[in-house]
């Protein structure tokens, strides 16, 4: 775009963040969309038949033998290499990329991997790490249910932190947020936090 310098590449266009609004607003319709209709593919295969005690995807396919017969198993692998293909360059690349933005380091594939050994290095560990798992026998589904617990405990101080710069005019300039997006905001915020709340006992209960 004939942006030759550092300082005519910093901050972004009124187009550009009209682009990137569409960009996300699409994304996450998209990304709800596909959620949804795993709860709901779920609920009619799994939870119907009283299996809700789901150990690998190896007890995920046997229960849907019935509806798709002997393919359910080649379905299933399909999906899920799919999906590897899919999420391991990104969940690697999204972690490298997060951790390099925060500790100030040169980052982005489009860097050649001796100008940015930092970035790559936490791409190689991700990846390894994810190995291990498999290697030393920890449950996946375990592993995907813990670190859903610890993502609700981080949720709710990142909304705090996000609302505060997303309304902080030093740093969002004219781009703060709109009265309706803080409303929705906080109250996604509040309704995040709740969840933290210790769940109040009886005192029936407690007997």
């Amino acid at each position: 775009m004939g942006r030759l310098t550092l300082r005519s590449r910093q901050g972004a266009t009124d187009g550009e963040l009209k682009y990137a609004a569409w960009d996300n607003n699409i994304g996450m319709l998209l990304s709800n969309l596909v959620m949804y209709s795993i709860i709901l593919a779920t609920a009619a295969t799994l939870f119907k038949v009283g299996q809700t005690n789901i150990q690998s995807a190896a007890d995920a396919a046997v229960i849907r033998e019935p509806l798709a017969g002997p393919a359910a198993k080649v379905l299933l692998d399909v999906g899920l290499v799919g999906a590897g293909f899919l999420a391991v360059p990104f969940l690697t690349c999204s972690v490298a990329c997060a951790v390099a933005e925060a500790l100030g380091w040169k980052f982005g594939l489009s860097r050649k991997p001796g100008r940015a050994k930092p970035f790559y290095g936490v791409v190689v560990a991700a990846s390894l790490g994810g190995m291990l798992i498999n290697l030393l026998g920890i449950n996946p589904i375990d592993a995907l249910f813990w670190i859903a617990v610890l993502n609700g405990f981080l949720a709710a101080p990142l909304l705090v932190l996000i609302m505060r710069v997303a309304n902080s005019k030093r740093v969002m300039g004219k781009h703060t947020n709109a009265r309706w997006i803080n409303v929705l905001g906080w109250g996604a915020t509040a309704a995040t936090s709740i969840e933290l709340l210790p769940p109040k006992v009886s005192p029936m209960c407690s007997v």
